[in-house]
């Protein structure tokens, strides 16, 4: 009877020394970068593919809106551009005949001012002419003043040019992350406004475990450190992951009132993410803890 009793004991004694080795050090749940999805103009949506549970790449088209009324307004600017490019070519022509003029009396300027010195013309047609040319020039600067604000008409049509074909750009909008596609909030044929929400997209590839360690705890963990994370694995126990601790809170805070007893929720803590590669096992909003010593086996 001696000998059970021991037996019992030593039974009891091993089995709270596992469950002292196995007890984790942090608790917290699992966070994934998500990323809600907002169209920036308003139309109809003509193309939407999205499928939940679906993984995109960077860079995929989620959705298309219709453009039409924006390509439409581009073909309007555009015609008006050509009209604007048409005038200044005409000034630039009508300035080439005023300088042929110019240069035709600058010949005769000079036989006359020839014949002057030899008495053989007027002062008063030598005069006529240099006139002639100054009347010319001015011309051509007032061609100028008038092409230049041609230009100036064709530099603003060009900007509404620009911005219409930036409108047309955010019509197709795509995805800024690879990620899994979590929520639709829309579908194809629907009309959309600006700012409101398309698809919820979440990078699970990496997942942050969320913890909350004491001031005692902040001594045995640094960013870059390696620890163990777990999560329920029905009645086999765990399931343990690598995580490597990316961010320690600087500032304390009282402890999340998912902390359900009252003396622990006046207890100043430390916010700590542990990243974790994700084989698609783990899940935003799943429960998880972190041991920072190495998991017993």
């Amino acid at each position: 009877m001696k000998t059970r009793s021991l037996i019992i004991i030593a039974a009891v004694l091993l089995v709270g020394c596992k469950n002292k080795a196995d007890k984790a050090d942090a608790f917290g749940n699992f966070e994934a970068t998500e990323v809600i999805i907002s169209t920036e103009t308003n139309g109809r949506i003509l193309k939407f593919d999205p499928i939940e549970g679906v993984r995109v790449d960077k860079g995929t088209m989620v959705a298309l809106i219709d453009t039409t009324v924006l390509h439409l307004q581009k073909a309007e600017i555009e015609a008006g551009m050509k009209s604007i490019t048409t005038r200044i070519s005409s000034i630039n022509a009508q300035n080439d005949i005023l300088n042929q003029q110019i240069e035709n009396l600058n010949v005769n300027i000079s036989r006359f001012g020839k014949m002057l010195k030899d008495d053989a013309t007027t002062q008063k047609q030598y005069d006529d002419l240099t006139g002639q040319v100054a009347v010319l020039q001015k011309q051509i600067t007032a061609n100028n003043t008038q092409k230049a604000s041609v230009a100036a008409e064709l530099s603003v049509n060009g900007s509404r040019k620009a911005t219409v074909n930036e409108q047309i750009r955010r019509c197709t909008i795509k995805s800024p992350l690879k990620g899994t596609v979590i929520e639709k909030y829309s579908e194809a044929g629907e009309i959309t406004a600006a700012g409101k929400p398309l698809v919820k997209i979440a990078d699970l590839s990496i997942i942050k475990l969320k913890v909350f360690v004491s001031g005692a705890q902040l001594g045995k963990i640094k960013t870059g450190q390696t620890c163990t994370v777990r999560i329920d694995n029905g009645e086999k126990g765990f399931s343990s992951f690598t995580g490597t601790i990316s961010y320690i809170s600087e500032k304390a805070e009282f402890t999340p009132k998912i902390i359900q007893t009252k003396e622990e929720r006046v207890v100043l803590v430390y916010a700590v993410n542990i990243d974790v590669i994700n084989d698609g096992t783990l899940k935003s909003g799943m429960p998880g803890e972190a041991l920072f010593t190495a998991e017993k086996k």
